[in-house]
């Protein structure tokens, strides 16, 4: 083709190193609209070809393969392949040429596998499994493999020298290399601990009070955990913190269907006592105590008969008390909540008193693991048992309030 060129501008009575010259501008030329040309026909030409194709058809990995701009980047290889069938026509840039086309499409076959990695990923993160044994990490780890290489093989290319010896001289330079890819390194190990044991899924719940982490795992990279909280900010936690240093997970509690209710009333001991004649028909008139009150105040007059007690003193024998009738009531409540999960530990307890007096602890589950819902459910729990004590007799504890001090004052005046 040079010479071709070179007889023309001959015959045009261009010669010697004019005619050179322009010979080697027609070629640069020639090879610059050759590469126009080809660049325009691969991506306005066959990329909209494969976009229509991959649209069209009822796959849907190949729409992430375009998404990610795998295909787009492949036609990048089309201007090297081009410069490459001329490179003969400058004898004397010839290997300088091949050196710079062989680094470009290295570069370019880098950046490909990068995007078939990333689409990977996203057709990966469509199934269910993904949820259990993410391989972002591990996807990462190929990437800066390929990165490594194809830098190597780049710098290798450009000083015409063998990709080995460049990796030998790598060798002594490890331990810069472990010092700069240490975060990657415990990532990298920590990932696959993670992964093996089932630690944490995308979608679990955590809670890590050392980094103020309180929300729903989003991502697991190959050094990186991200924790979405409840306030809709963004943790990011270290993924070897994660192995190295605890933290809560949720998911045993939404797997097994039920969120336990563990609180307490605080009961004013002064309130607590015998139940009276009068107080035991009248609790006798309540729907969940009925057959109990019948059936305790029957076994009470049996033990107090047997054993000739003079019940005339209320501290002989046995009798009823309001604690231990609430205590019975609140148990039958909540055995008859819709919202109480029936299947698991349901459980009434008095726990020790103390100075803001005697706790009565509700142990119960939801029979929903929805936030929202297993909230309003407690609260309507705790609503009706602070309603009720009084006709128990009982009072709630707590501390002396403004109004009380005030209501103190106003009675003072008053006498």
């Amino acid at each position: 083709m040079q010479a071709w060129i070179n007889e023309r501008f001959n015959s045009l009575g261009i010669t010697g190193e004019a005619s050179e010259i322009l010979t080697t501008v027609a070629i640069v030329l020639a090879i610059a609209v050759l590469c126009v040309l080809g660049n325009l026909a691969a991506r306005k030409v066959l990329l909209r070809f494969v976009s229509k194709l991959v649209r069209q058809n009822r796959y849907t990995w190949d729409d992430k393969l375009y998404e990610r701009r795998v295909f787009h980047r492949t036609a990048h290889l089309v201007t090297p392949l081009i410069i490459s069938l001329f490179t003969g026509s400058f004898p004397a840039y010839e290997m300088w040429i091949k050196r710079i086309l062989s680094a470009y499409v290295t570069f370019v076959l880098v950046m490909i596998i990068d995007s078939v990695l990333n689409a990977a990923d996203d057709i990966y993160r469509t199934f269910e499994i993904s949820r259990t044994r993410p391989v972002k990490g591990i996807l990462q780890v190929i990437k800066i493999i390929s990165f490594l290489v194809g830098a190597i093989v780049i710098v290798s290319s450009l000083i015409g020298q063998n990709p080995l010896i460049l990796l030998g001289g790598l060798g002594a330079l490890s331990a810069v290399i472990l010092l700069v890819f240490q975060g990657s390194i415990l990532g990298f190990v920590a990932g696959i601990q993670l992964t093996s044991n089932d630690m944490i899924r995308i979608g679990d719940w955590i809670e890590m009070p050392k980094y103020d982490a309180d929300g729903f795992v989003t991502d697991i990279t190959l050094t990186t955990v991200k924790v979405r909280n409840f306030d809709n900010t963004i943790t990011t936690i270290p993924a070897h913190a994660m192995v190295s240093d605890s933290f809560k997970n949720w998911r045993g509690m939404k797997a097994s269907g039920g969120r336990r209710i563990k609180r307490s009333i605080n009961i004013d001991v002064t309130s607590i006592g015998f139940l009276s004649d009068e107080m035991i028909e009248r609790l006798s008139g309540i729907e969940y105590l009925k057959e109990y009150m019948a059936n305790k105040q029957k076994e009470i007059d049996i033990y107090n008969k047997e054993r000739n007690i003079d019940v005339s003193v209320p501290v002989n024998g046995r009798r009823m008390t309001n604690i231990g009738t609430f205590r019975f009531y609140v148990k039958s409540y909540l055995q008859n909540h819709p919202g109480i999960h029936k299947g698991m530990m349901l459980m009434v307890r008095q726990l020790s008193p103390g100075p803001n007096g005697l706790p009565l602890e509700v142990y119960a589950f939801t029979s929903t693991t929805e936030w929202a819902e297993y909230e309003n459910i407690q609260s309507d729990i705790f609503d009706h048992l602070f309603a009720v004590l009084p006709h128990f007799g009982l009072r709630a504890f707590q501390d002396p309030s403004g109004y009380d001090i005030a209501s103190l004052r106003r009675n003072e005046v008053v006498d």
